[in-house]
Order: C-alpha cells, then structure tokens, then sequence
C-alpha cells in the first residue's frame, strides 16, 4: 500500500484555514500587498548561542553591523523646528539628528573637533541656535560650519583651514515621517536597503501618523534574543493563553522578500487551532476586547449572517475614526484588526494596522551583551482635520518595572507585553547554562528568526 509522501522541508501548515483563506471570505476588497504569499525555506541548521552572549560577536556587530545599517533614529515630528535636535546612541557611536535653518535634517557626529566632548549628552533632545562644547566653547552653527573657537589666535591651523573642521556627518534618510541614519558613505541608498516596504506601505501613510505613547523598556537580554521574541507567533500557545480565544496563532502566515524584510500576518476573529472546543462567533467577538478596551462599547452583537471579524471590523472603523477624527472607511477588515507586522532590518519592526499600531526598535543598552532597550510606540492616523497632536514624551521603565505601569497604556496589552518579556531572562541565561549549543529552529513558524540571522551572517563574516 502506497504511503503518503511527505512535505518537503518548509512545507508542513497548521491543519485548518489559512490567513488566505480567512480575509478571501470577506466582503471588502483585501489590498494585492495582503493577498500574497513570499515564504523559502532557508535551511534548519541550529543557530549558535554564542550569537547572543559572546562579546566577540558583539564586538564584530559595533564594527560590521551598525555602522553599515540604515537605523531609524526618531520621527520627523521630534524635531519640527529649526533648531530642533536630538541624541542617538548605539553602543559607543552617538550622533546630534538636528533640523537646521534651511529645514534639512542632519546628523552629526556627536564629539567636538577640539579634544572630543560630546557636544550634546546622550538621551538628551531639545532646541538650540547652535552646537557648543561645554568643555572650551568651541562653536558650530547648525548647518556644521565653524562658527567661533575661543582665543582663535591660538589655532591658526584651524582658522586657516575652516573646510577640515565642519562637523563630520551621517547620512541622512527620509521615509515615511521616520528618520533613519547610515554611517557609510557606501551604502545603498535608503529606498533601496527597504526592498518591497515602500511599495507595501504606499497607501498605508505612515507619514501621517503621529506618536500618542512612547514606552522605552530595560531588558536583561540581548538585542537580538528581544527581537526575536516579537518575530514569531509559534510561543503565543504557552506565553499567552488568553489570546487563543481570538487569535489564529498556528495557522500565522510567515512571509520574507530580499535581505531586509520580512512579515507575519495573523487574523484576529477566528479562534486558534489548538483550541478543541469550537467557539460561536459572539463568543470571539467577545473574547477580542484586548489591547483597545478603551475604544470598545457593549453593543457588539453579531448579527444573522455576520462573523465576529466583520463585526469588530466594523466597530473598530467607526470609534476609532470618531476617536481619532480620521476616516478609516478605505481601509479592508483586515487592516483595521489583523495583526500585521513586518521586520526592517536590523532592528525595526513595524505594524502598519489601525487597532494596534505600534512600531519597535531593539538596540544594545551601551555595551552589554545581555542588556538591551526596547522602544516601544503607539503610531495613530493624524486628523482630518486640525493639527496632530505633539508627539509623546517617552517613559522610560526599568527591568523589573511592569507595562501597566505605563500612563495611557491599556492594562490588557501591558499584560500581554509583561508575558513577553518575562521570558527572556530566563532564555538570556540559558543560552549560557546549556549543554546543547545551538537554537532548534521550526521550519516555517520561525522562519523570519533564520532570515534575519542569514543577512546578519552577510554583515558580520563577508
């Protein structure tokens, strides 16, 4: 009798509808960019420890990774004004992200060209006419040009050669209300490094969008092991049981283009496959009220014919647009309450969907290995009409400080995130304590965790 042959490597899905499946069975138009699928198998090889806790690697990442990389810095609303700066550390380099006279955005290298004092303190943001060192006042104005040195008599060497002492720059790059930096002069151009992200984000305008919180967490782990914490779905069963209830978790769609992007796109309003139980879709709808509680009201009722995303989909539409004063009528039920989120690399993710905006950042805390922080923000449509509000000063929290804790964060989604982060002390210090050397990969689930650890590979060793 003829056995069944078995799926390739990669090939292996959750039994059960697909995302495909569940948004095709809409009544709205589902955007071409959600209708697609890009998954290979990159291989299942272990990924080694030593990636996380060796500060030979860590080393190898301040010399080969960073400084070649697009890094997203801060929004163009933090620095509106001409004068407007802020600080930007990763590991030992620190850059001044100014807006000059002109309206340009530039970043500078964060160390006077005397005897190199930061001009600026780290974590620190603010207006000036100019950059002063605050060790012997030598002066630049805003566009980096040499403004004035104290006993100028004394540095005719200086004086006489104005050229060699403007501020050395940064590139700069402009996308979507973000600013991103890139220290080598050789790297590609920012459109480029993206790959598909603009063409994926073009109607989703993140350039209007502004910040209402910004939550900055401590975290007792590698940068890389936090990230990869949010790349995933696979982990929700275990961390965050009270989500099954309304979360398609296995059946998540894992999608990777290029080098430097990658996505996860999960449906909200179905239950997850690992349940037994069915569940009705009043019950789903009533499980959903997670993460905008805030927003919800009691009259959800799902009507003859109705399913529980559409039911959300609706609701959400209307109060979030009320809420926010912004039409959301041209966005797809999917786009109003999936989870969608794709990967930037090296460290910024991004969630283009209404109900659950955010964006992250994950880069070393100074020069730990083990240490990292995580920037956390609330991205909301700016008004139709009248101004957006100014963005959200960030709070900072330490590592054993919960989420809740948060002014403005709802209490369900801090939770979910406090479940998150709990895990990875624990997985920090076993990547040491452990006999086994390497983590085991699932082919499909994880896959976005071997992508990114791929083109990391490109950066470190070629």
């Amino acid at each position: 009798m003829n056995q069944p042959l078995k799926p390739l490597p990669g090939q292996a899905r959750c039994p059960g509808d697909s995302v495909q499946d569940i948004i095709h069975r809409e009544g709205r138009p589902v955007p071409p960019v959600l209708a697609e699928e890009s998954y290979s198998f990159l291989g299942d090889e272990d990924i080694g420890y030593e990636r996380y806790t060796s500060r030979a690697v860590f080393d190898r990442e301040m010399e080969r990774l960073w400084p070649r990389v697009w890094q997203w810095v801060c929004r163009e609303e933090h620095i509106p004004e001409a004068g407007d700066f802020i600080t930007y550390d990763i590991g030992d380099y620190s850059f001044v992200v100014l807006r000059t006279e002109s309206g340009e955005i530039r970043a500078y290298y964060n160390a006077c060209l005397h005897r190199g004092t930061k001009l600026r303190p780290s974590g620190s943001e603010g207006c000036t006419q100019q950059l002063r060192c605050p060790y012997h006042g030598w002066t630049w104005n805003l566009d980096g040009t040499l403004k004035e040195i104290p006993c100028d008599w004394d540095f005719p060497h200086v004086t006489g050669n104005p050229e060699k002492f403007q501020l050395p720059q940064a590139r700069v790059g402009l996308w979507g209300g973000f600013v991103f930096i890139n220290m080598d002069p050789e790297a590609p151009a920012l459109e480029d490094f993206m790959g598909v992200l603009p063409d994926h984000f073009r109607n989703w305008h993140m350039d209007r969008r502004y910040v209402e919180l910004h939550v900055q967490k401590e975290l007792p782990c590698n940068w890389k092991t936090a990230m990869e914490a949010f790349l995933e779905s696979y982990h929700v069963l275990e961390t965050h049981p009270q989500l099954l209830y309304g979360v398609g978790d296995a059946n998540v769609q894992y999608d990777t283009y290029g080098e430097h992007v990658s996505r996860f796109f999960a449906a909200l309003g179905v239950a997850s496959p690992h349940l037994k139980e069915p569940l009705s879709e009043q019950d789903l709808v009533d499980r959903m009220l997670v993460g905008d509680r805030s927003a919800v009201t009691e009259d959800l009722i799902v009507g003859e014919g109705e399913s529980a995303r559409t039911v959300m989909a609706r609701h959400l539409r209307k109060v979030l647009g009320e809420r926010y004063n912004a039409s959301l009528d041209g966005y797809s039920d999917s786009e109003v309450i999936d989870t969608i989120e794709y990967h930037l690399f090296p460290n910024m993710v991004l969630f283009p969907g209404v109900s659950l905006p955010m964006v992250y950042r994950f880069r070393p805390l100074g020069n730990d290995p083990d240490k990292s922080l995580f920037d956390l923000l609330f991205l909301r449509p700016v008004p139709d009409q009248g101004e957006a509000p100014p963005p959200a000063e960030p709070v900072r929290i330490g590592i054993d400080t919960s989420y809740t804790t948060v002014p403005g964060m709802d209490p369900g989604m801090g939770h979910v995130y406090d479940q998150d982060t709990n895990n990875l002390r624990g997985q920090q210090e076993g990547f040491k304590a452990s006999k086994k050397r390497g983590q085991t990969l699932g082919n499909y689930q994880e896959s976005r965790i071997r992508h990114f650890q791929l083109t990391l590979d490109k950066y470190l060793y070629r």
